[in-house]
């Protein structure tokens, strides 16, 4: 009887988004023009390799902006910052590039707005999540951050009639739709759209979905703190899979592998795909010989740099 050949499945999409490479481009860009070192406030995306790589290049990253000397550029990361922070960047003195994803940004907009016109503005989202401090923090009050059912439950704000709510870009459609349905139900008029999830997060979960019960593992590539890459093996598991979330080849652990037929390997949006050839090398090395890359959907969209703020 032949043996039965074992396989790797690539899911397409995967890896970087338009936000992630234009907030790395942007530091990258940074150095070049203006030589290290040059000051990143938190990390410009959730990967601890692309952080290292930066950090070859002269990047210091920093938790506050105390740490940050006067007349220093620093670039806010990826997931925004609160109007406070930029307030505060300009009191030490320091000069600015907001590495924001415009698509982070749209919602920032969002809040601003919906505060501006008297709406208490609920957030679906993690609670100490930077982007979500980010966005809550674009606004002085009547803003709260809902992360489960039971918190949706028991918001209270000032005026039922006038609540708005908005999401955080990461999350997955099963993240928000209980807490989404509850809002309604207790402010039947609330404002917002039905998610604010960013396009590459829906397009990486919906490959991951289209894979299904097809495949023994899913392996994520991504950093455990990657919020985006955390939902695709949430998604992979509720789809039949077997799901971890891995840095590179050497987090994978050969009982995983063990009886495995099918393999399939995704990656978060802040994971470079040399971390993907990888995995797959790995694998090959460990008998699962054939290999196939799922058809997807295109991703067109892209954004130039930022560049240094001047006021």
């Amino acid at each position: 009887m032949e043996k039965m050949r074992k396989k790797i499945v690539l899911a397409n999409p995967r890896g970087f988004c338009a936000g992630v490479d234009r907030a790395i481009s942007t530091v990258k860009l940074a150095v070049k023009q203006y030589g290290a070192p040059i000051y990143v406030l938190h990390e410009i995306v959730h990967n601890r390799h692309v952080v290292q790589e930066l950090e070859s290049l002269g990047v210091i990253f920093v938790d506050d902006l105390v740490d940050v000397p006067r007349a220093a550029i620093c670039i806010f990361s990826a997931h925004g910052v609160s109007v406070e922070t930029e307030m505060r960047a300009k009191t030490l003195g320091l000069r600015t590039i907001n590495g924001t994803c415009p698509l982070v940004g749209s919602v920032h907009n969002m809040v601003e707005k919906y505060y501006a016109d008297g709406y208490d503005v609920i957030i679906i989202g993690h609670h100490n999540h930077p982007e979500v401090e980010g966005t809550a923090g674009r606004v002085m009050g009547n803003v709260h951050v809902v992360a489960t059912e039971e918190e949706a439950e028991t918001v209270e704000v000032q005026d039922p009639a006038r609540v708005a709510y908005v999401t955080q870009t990461t999350l997955s459609q099963d993240d928000i739709a209980g807490i989404r349905d509850i809002l309604l139900r207790r402010f039947p008029g609330i404002k917002g759209q039905k998610s604010n999830i960013c396009y590459a997060t829906l397009n990486r979960q919906d490959a991951v979905r289209e894979l299904g019960e097809s495949c023994d593992v899913l392996l994520v590539v991504g950093s455990k703190n990657s919020s985006n890459s955390n939902r695709l093996r949430e998604v992979g598991e509720r789809a039949g899979m077997r799901g971890y979330l891995i840095d590179d080849e050497s987090d994978i652990e050969m009982k995983w592998l063990i009886g495995m037929k099918t393999i399939c390997i995704t990656a978060g949006a802040s994971a470079p795909e040399r971390l993907v050839q990888g995995v797959i090398s790995f694998l090959q090395k460990q008998g699962f010989e054939d290999f196939r890359e799922m058809e997807g959907k295109e991703e067109k969209i892209s954004f130039k740099p930022a560049t240094l703020e001047t006021s």
